[in-house]
């Protein structure tokens, strides 16, 4: 027995030196092996493949995004988003509806073999811009004569513009609609999907569609997609509930204190309500409510709800949404069920933020806090829990101090509230009130605040976006709110970074509706914050 643990011994020490030697050294063609990446695409999940080295050894494959540049004297970085590991050559992508890059190593038991290998774009992004399919309709799938047609979403794009073709058209690409082939246009799309109404054209086997993105003002961004063939048979069963929309949602470190729920919604109908469980219905697709739902709400003209209350008990959560007609009665059935968990916070969290709809999230008008990529959190180097409230002024922030912060105290919080009220006739001195009420209650609960200063606004397109009037006295009462941010101990500048060219107002290409920071302007809200880091108290 003892003569063969020591033989064991013997081979177990002579492979771990042949191991080391063949990993520290180029004894194996390892570091000039060929990558040969490539992408797959299925239902809209990408998949990144690559050749495995011709050793054992595992992947770490980093997720990265672009910074503005505008902290680092205008060149843009990669900022590392996350990173993950696998030991098979490939790695599903993460849902993202920005633009991002990927690098691969190899490590081994000793340490890292090779790479990262080269930088790798996410083929969905690439410029210039334009939609790509989620959904498709084949011979093995046809569509039915009102099918949802989805899309990856474009960055900041406002809405969509739609056409239905009967062939491919003259030309791929471009901005123009097809001169010849086009049976059906629209620009009133405004998430990343629609349902069609093909019941004009019943009698074709097939037809063709293609989508590109638009600004506020109808401007094209990018191109239209390539056009997608649609299989069509009649037979096949019309979708009569609205379709839940978590295509593409980006994955996040903590849920939202306040929910928000969206869909795509069917052809033609304006209002919906919106159910919240605590347990899966027992019946699928029905078509009317359970009667212990936790909680509803209706939504006209809409394809999202903002939930008022805070959703911060632990467990799991199911919601889902039917369409309804002024009787209230269900048009179709209800759609899926979709779930989220919050999860149950244990010990105080590094850091929260805390706020209105600019930390709540949200932007380019029809993007909601749902839509992770329009909030700044993020785009932080931390994770950050968000205990934003769109609607908020300052005043009812500071009343949400005790019922929202309190039972997680935060070891810091990052405060930004007041730009609701920059736009009314409420004196800077209320607001800065606030703010103060905001500072002593985290003081005396030993958590550090941490303020933002508030961003200039674009009166006039916020009265474009929203229809509303702006407080002539803006820009004064701005002034002031900032003065006083300014002497606290702890706060990160924002507003120099966010004004245009005339450095009167906000620049309205980091926020297009005069107000909420887009993509672009949450990322650099967050570069700023990340450039500040010594702020922070550690635990």
């Amino acid at each position: 027995m003892k003569k063969f643990v020591l033989f064991f011994l013997i081979i177990a020490g002579f492979s771990t030196i042949w191991l080391y030697i063949s990993e520290r050294t180029d004894l194996l063609p390892i570091a000039d092996a060929p990558f040969d990446a490539y992408f797959m695409e299925e239902d809209g999940v990408l998949t990144l493949h690559w050749r495995p080295l011709p050793y054992p050894c595992r992947y770490e494959v980093e997720c990265f995004s672009k910074t503005t540049g505008q902290t680092t004297g205008g060149t843009p970085e990669l900022h590392r988003f996350s990173s993950e590991s696998t030991t098979t050559a490939s790695f599903r992508v993460p849902p993202t509806t920005i633009p991002m890059f990927y690098q691969v190593s190899a490590y081994g038991l000793f340490g890292k073999l090779a790479g990262p290998f080269e930088t790798i774009a996410n083929p969905v992004y690439t410029e210039p811009f334009s939609p790509h399919p989620i959904l498709r309709y084949t011979e093995d799938s046809p569509a039915s004569l009102k099918p949802f047609l989805v899309w990856h979403p474009v960055p900041g794009a406002v809405c969509y513009e739609l056409e239905i073709l009967s062939a491919p058209p003259e030309k791929e690409g471009g901005v123009a609609l097809s001169d010849k082939y086009n049976l059906f246009d629209t620009q009133r799309v405004y998430t990343n999907g629609y349902q069609v109404d093909l019941t004009d054209w019943s009698g074709r086997r097939e037809l063709y569609w293609r989508v590109r993105a638009l600004t506020l003002e109808k401007k094209p961004i990018g191109e239209f997609s390539r056009a997608e063939k649609i299989v069509i048979s009649e037979s096949a069963s019309i979708p009569d509930a609205p379709l839940i929309n978590t295509f593409m949602q980006m994955p996040d470190d903590y849920p939202l204190l306040y929910p928000v729920y969206q869909w795509i919604p069917m052809n033609g109908v304006l209002r919906y309500e919106v159910e919240l469980l605590y347990s899966p219905p027992e019946e699928k697709y029905e078509k009317t409510p359970v009667p212990d739902r936790a909680w509803y709400r209706i939504a006209n003209d809409s394809f999202s709800c903002y939930d008022e209350y805070k959703r911060d008990d632990p467990g799991m959560y199911y919601w889902r949404v039917r369409a309804v007609d002024e009787d209230g009665k269900t048009i179709g059935r209800y759609s899926e069920t979709a779930s989220f968990c919050v999860p149950e916070t244990k010990g105080r969290p590094y850091a929260a933020a805390f706020g209105d709809s600019i930390t709540h999230g949200g932007g380019a008008i029809s993007y909601s806090p749902a839509n992770r990529e329009y909030d700044y959190m993020t785009y932080l180097d931390f994770p950050a829990m968000n205990l934003g409230q769109s609607g908020d002024r300052s005043k009812e922030t500071a009343l949400r101090f005790e019922e929202d912060v309190l039972p997680y105290r935060p070891y810091n919080l990052i405060v930004m509230t007041g730009s609701n009220d920059l736009r009314s006739d409420r004196p800077a001195e209320d607001i800065i009130s606030d703010l103060a009420a905001i500072r002593d209650k985290c003081i005396a609960n030993d958590i550090r605040p941490i303020f933002l200063t508030l961003m200039p606004i674009h009166p006039q397109n916020i009265y474009t976006a929203f229809h509303t009037e702006t407080s002539e006295g803006w820009r004064p009462k701005l002034s002031k709110i900032n003065a006083f941010i300014r002497k606290q101990d702890y706060y990160v500048d924002l507003e120099p970074y966010f004004y245009d060219a005339t450095k009167t107002q906000l620049d309205e290409t980091l926020a297009i509706d005069g107000l909420h920071p887009d993509i672009r302007g949450k990322m650099l809200m967050a570069e700023l914050i990340n450039a500040h880091r010594d702020l922070f108290r550690e635990p």
